[in-house]
């Protein structure tokens, strides 16, 4: 859901103009590469959270303990991963907003959008991070569930 509103934020009122130039540009310093940042990060971000909650539906249907226990790893890595990512994201973001000329944006369009973008950056920080101790937790339930199918395996007949 932040995700989203990185990219409307963004994509709706991320680039300015001066009133005298035609060329629009990233209301982040003019740097170009702070709005991509911010499109591209958004982008994954949610395609990754669309396959991570596919994830989670088919989770029940996976039947060996050693695949649930892979997919709970990868669940890990990646959260925290994006974690990293979005606290780059915000530091980035935050700090070209701060080095922003007030004279490059006169009329302080898209002022809200920039602080929403940099806002929902520094919540995502904090989502993924959670996403990260529930699948930590989640694994603990995993391993608790092999070393269970290990030690009481029911006798062949």
């Amino acid at each position: 859901l932040f995700s989203i509103v990185i990219l409307g934020c963004i994509a709706n009122e991320g680039y300015v103009n001066r009133p005298e130039e035609v060329e629009e540009y990233c209301i982040f310093n003019r740097n170009q590469n702070a709005c991509n940042y911010a499109v591209a990060i958004g982008t994954l971000c949610f395609l990754c959270s669309a396959g991570f909650l596919a994830l989670d539906v088919y989770f029940p249907q996976i039947s060996g303990v050693k695949d649930r226990k892979k997919a709970v790893m990868v669940d890990i890595g990646v959260s925290a991963f994006w974690s990293l990512i979005w606290f780059v994201g915000f530091c980035f973001l935050a700090n070209q907003w701060q080095i922003s000329k007030p004279e490059d944006n006169p009329l302080n369009e898209g002022a809200d959008a920039a602080r929403a973008t940099i806002i929902f950056c520094f919540f995502s920080i904090f989502t993924w991070g959670g996403v990260t101790l529930l699948s930590l937790e989640r694994l603990k339930r995993v391993s608790y569930e092999e070393e269970y199918n290990k030690l009481f395996t029911p006798p062949l007949s």
